[in-house]
């Protein structure tokens, strides 16, 4: 079976929901950070997640105004957004508290430099995992090919990470060293001296061991539930409300099964993020030396830590991003047939 859409519409579709995603999801997070600010306060040179639905960047505090809650601090008006004053208590206060007294748009903060990274790297991955499974020869009324999407996703998030992973080392370089792009080109040049082409490949494996069965697990969810819906019913077109629920299923279940790997690449982004704060250039153990050492401190907890907050941000993600995903094609679809 071949798809209707072009590669183009394969990237607009993505793209529409990669935007409508982190601008619904990114406020959580803002929220979350805050909260952890103000609970412990950021130090100089810290790192810190923030996710917008998306993708997980690593954020460098590369400023420090003293406590976040001191009325004697440097004010907030020229702080970095997440050492801002405020004393939440609790997730709604927060939301409140920052709308009313920073207003609505402060609720996305950050979010910008993050797009750069996160939305070209989801138009590749949705239109490359289209593309691959249609040339696999997957057909959504054939049983015999359920396997597709399984190497699809597979192939499609490899792409994804091993393109991507590079440029957010390069984005933590600019954030804690304060390049700009021309100074940016003599550091990679000197940092691929210094250490080969080992420095653009740092932090690939744990990336890897997460999104690959990630996606995997996903994709093979999800398009059996489709499957099995156009089968069912009789009909090329997808029930969104079936759609909404098969990607938050699939979504969590994936996030469960990888929750180990996700431990473990946050760690390790983190920890990469630091080295390169300070200019070190720290020797790192094996991702499965980590494992290990996590489960020794404290068995499975370190290895299923925040599984709570990790299902709470990916269910909704997951479910809104296919959503549009697939309302975008429909659009696209209905166009193309009209022309013809």
């Amino acid at each position: 079976m071949t798809d209707e859409l072009t590669p183009a519409q394969h990237a607009m579709s993505s793209c529409v929901g990669a935007v409508l995603t982190s601008v619904i999801m990114s406020p959580l997070d803002v929220v979350k950070i805050r909260l952890q600010a103000q609970q412990k306060p950021f130090k100089v040179g810290s790192c810190f997640i923030y996710s917008n639905g998306l993708m997980d960047c690593l954020c460098v505090c590369s400023h420090c105004h003293g406590d976040a809650n001191s009325k004697n601090s440097v004010s907030s008006r020229i702080r970095p957004w997440y050492e801002r004053p405020g004393h939440f208590n609790g997730t709604l206060d927060a939301f409140i508290k920052i709308t009313r007294t920073e207003g609505v748009t402060a609720l996305w903060s950050g979010l910008p430099p993050t797009l750069l990274m996160s939305i070209p790297s989801t138009v590749i991955y949705f239109t490359a995992y289209d593309r691959i499974k249609y040339r696999l020869g997957y057909d959504e009324h054939d049983t015999s090919t359920c396997h597709v999407p399984v190497a699809a996703g597979i192939l499609a998030r490899a792409l994804a990470v091993v393109l991507f992973n590079p440029l957010e080392l390069l984005r933590t370089k600019m954030q804690s060293s304060r390049l700009s792009y021309f100074q940016l080109k003599e550091a990679i040049k000197i940092s691929i001296g210094n250490n080969g082409l080992v420095f653009v490949m740092k932090g690939l494996g744990p990336s890897l061991l997460r999104d690959i069965p990630f996606s995997a697990i996903y994709w093979f969810g999800y398009e059996f539930t489709k499957s099995y819906q156009m089968r069912h019913y009789h009909t090329t077109d997808v029930n969104l409300i079936l759609t909404f629920a098969s990607g938050a299923v699939c979504g969590s279940l994936a996030a469960l099964l990888t929750l180990p790997f996700d431990v473990v690449k946050t760690h390790r982004q983190i920890e990469l993020g630091e080295a390169q704060v300070a200019g070190t250039s720290k020797k790192l153990v094996s991702t499965w030396a980590l494992l290990r050492e996590l489960y020794g401190k404290r068995g499975f907890t370190a290895l299923y830590a925040g599984v709570v907050p990790r299902m709470i941000k990916i269910a909704p993600a997951c479910a809104i991003m296919i959503t549009t995903y697939e309302c975008s094609k429909s659009f696209f679809r209905s166009q193309n047939r009209e022309m013809q």
